[in-house]
């Protein structure tokens, strides 16, 4: 049995490259994978939440990206967060949107350009909202 850059050559055409069984195909990962792991980064980024606060809950839209004529994909992510109150929103912002870019980099090896931290409500430290009353 002669091989496939062998029979080329036999018919004067140029050697075939043969590409080895491993680096054959392509590996194509669903949006909500990479949906989980953001949403499970911005929960890992923030820490504890108060107990009446919703779950970080994440949106992402992946794309083919082209970089110097290859074709990456691209994740831009949306994460929508609970916070509590007081707290620095800026740099708990920035903290999610260090950890996300990480964690999907490194654990589906995709570019993250973007990620857009929506802070949807504050929840007020325990005891401070009590202690203070209500104001009009």
């Amino acid at each position: 049995m002669t091989s496939v850059s062998a029979q080329a050559a036999e018919l004067g055409g140029p050697p075939a490259v043969v590409v080895p069984p491993g680096e054959r195909g392509a590996t194509r990962i669903a949006d909500r994978v990479v949906t989980k792991i953001a949403s499970q980064a911005a929960r890992e980024a923030l820490g504890r939440l108060p107990k009446d606060a919703a779950r970080p809950y994440a949106h992402v839209v992946v794309r083919p990206q082209s970089a110097e004529g290859t074709t990456v994909d691209a994740a831009r992510v949306r994460v929508h967060v609970e916070l509590d109150y007081p707290c620095d929103i800026g740099s708990r912002c920035a903290a999610v949107r260090r950890h996300v870019v990480e964690r999907v980099g490194a654990l589906v090896g995709m570019e993250v350009p973007e990620v857009a931290v929506h802070v949807e409500r504050l929840h007020p430290a325990p005891g401070q909202g009590a202690a203070q009353g209500r104001t009009r």
